[in-house]
């Protein structure tokens, strides 16, 4: 196959999607795509491709992770290059409104956090 689908972006499900735009905004460095609603936001990287991508949705139960009740169904992996800089973006992903779910920054192989963003969703920030 020649033509294989190229990922655009992840789309996250939000009851306020603004408020979940903004979090992640501001955690990767990312800016709003023009002509977007408050229903439909896209975020885009300094070269302009497109990242992430919210949709309001009426209701969204919380992932219960590590609790199986309610699964992750998606999570997002993020890297930072060093140590320093995990210790570093668990301070800033905390004061933006993520709730931290498990440190295993201690973790000689692969040491990480996982946090939850705003709306619930899973996500890790990780030494790579």
């Amino acid at each position: 196959m020649t033509d294989r689908p190229a990922l655009l972006h992840t789309v996250l499900d939000a009851e306020d999607p603004r408020e979940l735009a903004d979090f992640y905004a501001e955690l990767l460095g990312l800016k709003f795509r023009d002509h977007d609603d408050e229903d439909w936001l896209v975020l885009v990287d300094d070269a302009g491709r497109q990242v992430l991508a919210f949709q309001r949705v009426s209701s969204l139960k919380r992932s219960t992770w590590p609790d199986p009740a309610v699964p992750q169904q998606l999570h997002l992996d993020l890297t930072v290059p060093t140590i320093g800089a995990l210790y570093e973006n668990r301070r800033g992903a905390e004061a933006l409104g993520a709730t931290l779910l498990l440190d295993r920054s201690e973790d000689e192989e692969e040491p990480l956090y996982v946090f939850a963003d705003p709306a619930g969703h899973p996500f890790c920030i990780m030494v790579r």
